[in-house]
């Protein structure tokens, strides 16, 4: 953003206020309007990042049929900029429907222009944020990989062991739960490696038919089976020079995993049907949400397979676990959803963002943006509920951001996790802290923890 050049838009049809606002404003480049007409003209000349806007505009002055309009028209045009509605003082319900339409806040009149200064400059800083944001994540992203989102130390620690492992000619297994993102770290493997200009070739191990999956990894020959009246070739054989990814690997039939086996320790495959050994160049990633450990244990998959295909193996967290990532992730499908129905300016609400949070995600990351897209689909207003995203509100109160509220509450959780620890003994959880029996006391009563027996 540049500084040295900010943009209000005043909507209002008041001359005298129209003047006052213009001198209050002294930070920025006034632009004003008295209608609907020659607001968005004003809008689409010099893109305001802030708006103020009288709800009561001609040819409905009295009312605010003609406010909201040019509200809607204002953020289908410029989603991002931030709208400051003005209404009258009896007028609360209008008000509440404009930033249900997306409005940023609102203001009564009698204007205080003081206060209006204050709001916009909030607005401005706010719109410059998200700006920078969007531009990072389109441009050179904070991630360690193009593509993936990743803000958490458990994926980012994902991220910088793929960053590692891909430009070497190594068997990877990626495990995890189902919904993970696991083809798409397969995928960044590839494109970090040195085969990244040749085929990146997929088969999901679990989606094909037992019977027809060995022709599809090896290929077959004219004649082979019934139906087979040409040759073709295999998955293996497709990906010569570049990656091949077996997805949940972990399916794979027992006759399977023997031949797959002695392709990976003598890269040669046979189509079905044939005779010449065809050597192929290729490099294997696999994929599973299976306990592959437990499947040997029961006889389920072949231990020198597992050693195999297991040369590394990077595991990936759950959504839940990975600390909190589901709300970065939420507001990218958010704004990728809204663009892509055309629903632009779309918010989450607090309680919307309180239950993401609190969300265990079974589903993973794409349960989430499942609900997501359905929601922008739904949705009639610019604002996604919890409700809308099917989630029940979040029982646990948000993380505050006071730097000092985190410490007091992190250390009200100590103190009473140390006298759980030991049985309400004050002397030895006083111990266990590090702390004096009195200062003990002192926060017990500062925080209000109920001691009860003392040692």
């Amino acid at each position: 953003m540049n500084a040295g050049k900010r943009t209000l838009l005043v909507v209002e049809d008041d001359p005298g206020l129209q003047s006052a606002l213009r001198w209050a404003f002294d930070g920025f480049e006034v632009v004003t309007a008295e209608d609907r007409e020659e607001a968005i003209r004003q809008l689409r000349r010099h893109h305001p990042e802030v708006v103020t806007l009288d709800l009561g505009l001609p040819p409905d002055p009295g009312g605010a049929s003609e406010g909201l309009a040019t509200l809607e028209e204002i953020l289908a045009l410029a989603p991002q900029t931030k709208v400051i509605v003005v209404t009258g003082n009896d007028d609360r319900d209008n008000a509440v429907r404009a930033v249900e339409l997306g409005a940023w806040l609102f203001c009564q009149k009698p204007v205080d222009a003081q206060l209006l200064v204050f709001i916009v400059e909030r607005a401005y800083r706010l719109y410059a944020l998200e700006r920078e944001s969007q531009a990072r994540r389109e441009g050179a992203p904070d991630t360690p990989l193009a593509g993936i989102i990743a803000t958490s130390p458990e994926m980012l620690a994902v991220c910088a062991t793929i960053e590692k492992v891909a430009p070497a000619n190594v068997t990877t297994l990626l495990t995890g739960a189902s919904g993970t993102g696991k083809e798409l770290l397969a995928r960044a493997l590839h494109a970090l490696s040195p085969r990244a200009d040749k085929r990146f070739a997929a088969i999901n191990c679990a989606a094909i038919p037992d019977t027809l999956l060995e022709s599809e990894l090896f290929g077959y020959e004219k004649g082979a089976f019934t139906g087979a009246n040409a040759r073709r070739v295999g998955h293996i054989e497709n990906a010569h020079g570049g990656t091949l990814f077996l997805d949940e690997i972990g399916d794979l039939p027992m006759p399977l995993q023997a031949k797959l086996l002695r392709f990976l320790q003598e890269r040669v495959i046979v189509r079905v049907g044939g005779r010449e050994e065809i050597p192929v160049d290729v490099r294997v990633v696999c994929a599973t949400h299976r306990d592959l450990e437990s499947l040997l244990r029961t006889g389920a998959f072949r231990e020198d397979l597992y050693y195999r295909v297991s040369e590394v193996t990077i595991h990936i967290p759950t959504l839940h676990e990975r600390r909190g990532e589901a709300v970065v992730l939420a507001r990218h499908f958010l704004d990728r959803r809204a663009r892509e129905h055309g629903r632009n300016g779309l918010v989450f609400t607090d309680d919307a963002m309180q239950a993401i949070e609190s969300h265990t995600w079974p589903g993973n990351v794409r349960e989430l943006e499942n609900r997501i897209n359905r929601a922008v689909i739904l949705t009639e207003g610019r604002r996604i509920t919890a409700r809308e995203l099917e989630l029940e509100p979040g029982d646990a109160e948000p993380m505050p951001f006071s730097l000092r509220q985190v410490r007091e509450n992190a250390e009200r959780q100590a103190m009473l996790r140390a006298l759980r620890y030991t049985d309400g003994n004050v002397s030895q959880a006083a111990e266990l802290l590090g702390i004096t029996r009195p200062t003990f006391y002192a926060l017990a009563n500062k925080y209000h923890v109920d001691i009860g027996r003392s040692g």
